[in-house]
């Protein structure tokens, strides 16, 4: 394993890896961390007491952040006429139908970072499968990425909407934030992240279901955190 940083090592001076911190007690920790020359993302990681082998134990859902950070992520929605006005008022950046996925094919031009859908232009969306899937871009039933009320749809995912999923590891990643907001703000997105992982637990998974949880940050040590 590469040595690391100074800045690395300066942060996980601070950390004691035998204690489990509350989550107050964490954010005040990585306040503390030396600065990068970026603004990083603090992060909660969950390993779960699931089998994500089994379909019945697979944990995904989303959850809407109380204090969006970062860039504005932009947001291409594929509807009929009828929607299009609902969706440009309701913050969609790109709107159309199916003019707009041949536009797409033709110039295979991939310009936004998130697509959703209504139900009628699924069928409509088969074409470009093979492009948006690889990509993670393709709508979505469980990211609610394709839904009829484009209005609530496209607000919470400019609100800030996350959506989380189990890897083959029974492990949780979740962005919470970024270090320039206040330790309020902060703690408010951590336990709502705790909540939408509590309430996505399978009724399948017997025992512990979280197992343990560590918050972070993009290029920081891990901090091992007590959930109440």
């Amino acid at each position: 394993m590469p040595k690391q940083g100074k800045t690395y090592q300066a942060a996980a001076s601070l950390i004691d890896k035998k204690k489990s911190y509350s989550v107050d007690d964490a954010i005040a920790l990585i306040q503390k961390f030396p600065k990068r020359e970026f603004d990083e993302t603090v992060e909660i990681h969950f390993h779960l007491g699931v089998d994500p082998k089994k379909g019945d134990q697979q944990v995904r859902s989303t959850f809407v952040l109380a204090h969006s950070a970062g860039k504005p992520k932009r947001i291409i929605a594929f509807v009929t006429t009828g929607d299009e006005a609902a969706a440009k008022e309701a913050g969609a950046d790109i709107v159309g139908g199916e003019e707009l996925v041949e536009e797409i094919i033709k110039s295979g031009k991939l310009d936004f970072d998130i697509a959703v859908a209504t139900p009628a232009m699924m069928p409509k969306l088969a074409k470009l499968a093979k492009t948006l899937g690889p990509k993670g871009l393709m709508p979505n039933p469980k990211t609610d990425t394709v839904s009829a009320n484009v209005t609530k749809m496209i607000g919470e995912l400019r609100r800030g909407k996350i959506a989380f999923k189990c890897d083959d590891t029974a492990n949780v990643h979740i962005p919470v934030g970024k270090r320039s907001q206040t330790a309020e703000q902060l703690k408010e997105n951590i336990l709502l992240a705790t909540e939408a992982i509590k309430r996505a637990k399978p009724t399948s998974s017997k025992g512990v279901y979280i197992q343990s949880s560590f918050v972070t940050t993009t290029m920081g040590p891990s901090i091992k955190v007590a959930l109440a």
